[in-house]
C-alpha cells in the first residue's frame, strides 16, 4: 500500500508525460474523458452561477469549451501536476485562471465558489473525503458540486481496486482507488452536501450533483 505522497507523485508523474498531447489525437486512454464534458455543461446549464472552480483541471479542456460558450463567468482551473497548468495558461483565456494545487487542500478562502466541477480526476486522490469537505468549505452558500468519475457494483469494485489499480501503479499511473454509488453518497453526507442526483450510466460512470445548504 502506497502513501498518500506517493501516489500523489505518481499522478505529477504521470500527467506531466500526458500534458502536451491530452487535447489531442494522440492523447490515446485520456480521450475517453472527452465523452463526459457534455453531462458537466448540460447540469452547469441548469443552474446560475459567476465563480467556478474545476478540480483535476488538467489542460484546462472543460474550463476552454464553457469558456467559449460564455466568457463572461470566472473560471479558476486547479490541478496538481505543474506541467498540466503550464499547459494551460499558455491558452491565455480571458476571466480565467489556472493554479497548482491539490485538491484535497483546495488553496482559496471560504465559500469562494458558486460551483465546482470535477471530472475524472476522483480516482487519483488517496484521501477522498477531504475533497469532499474541502468542496464543502469553498463552496458558497446554495453553491453546486457537478462531479463525474468512475464506479461499478461492489464487487467488482473491490476487484479493480485490488487487481487492476496496482498493475497501473506499477506501470506509472497515479490511480488510487474507484468508490462505489454508495461510498460517494457517504462521502457526500459526511462532508454536509445535500445530494440532488448520484446516478451510474454505461461506461462504468458515476454522475453526482451535490449541494451545500443555504442554511446550516
Amino acid at each position: 500500500m502506497k502513501t498518500a505522497n506517493e501516489y500523489k507523485k505518481l499522478t505529477i508523474r504521470e500527467f506531466t508525460k500526458a500534458a502536451d498531447v491530452y487535447e489531442t489525437d494522440k492523447a490515446g486512454i485520456y480521450e475517453m474523458c472527452r465523452k463526459d464534458y457534455p453531462y458537466i455543461k448540460d447540469e452547469l446549464d441548469k443552474i446560475e452561477y459567476k465563480d467556478l472552480l474545476d478540480c483535476g483541471c488538467g489542460t484546462g479542456a472543460m474550463i476552454s469549451l464553457l469558456h467559449e460558450n460564455d466568457s463572461s463567468k470566472n473560471y479558476t482551473g486547479l490541478d496538481i501536476t505543474p506541467r498540466m497548468i503550464k499547459v494551460a495558461n499558455e491558452k491565455k483565456l480571458q476571466s480565467a485562471q489556472f493554479i497548482v494545487g491539490d485538491c484535497e487542500e483546495i488553496p482559496f478562502e471560504d465559500e469562494s465558489f458558486d460551483v465546482i466541477i470535477c471530472t475524472n480526476s476522483f480516482h487519483h486522490y488517496p484521501n477522498p473525503q477531504r475533497f469532499f469537505d474541502n468542496a464543502y468549505r469553498v463552496l458558497r452558500k446554495g453553491g453546486y458540486l457537478i462531479f463525474q468519475d468512475y464506479t461499478a457494483s461492489k464487487a467488482l469494485v473491490w476487484f479493480l481496486n485490488h487487481t487492476e489499480m496496482p498493475i497501473a501503479n506499477v506501470i506509472g499511473h497515479g490511480d488510487v482507488a474507484m468508490h462505489t454509488q454508495k461510498e460517494v453518497g457517504e462521502f457526500c453526507q459526511k462532508a454536509n452536501l445535500q445530494v440532488e442526483k448520484i446516478q451510474a450510466s454505461k461506461g462504468m460512470r458515476l454522475h453526482l450533483v451535490a449541494k451545500k445548504p443555504k442554511a446550516y
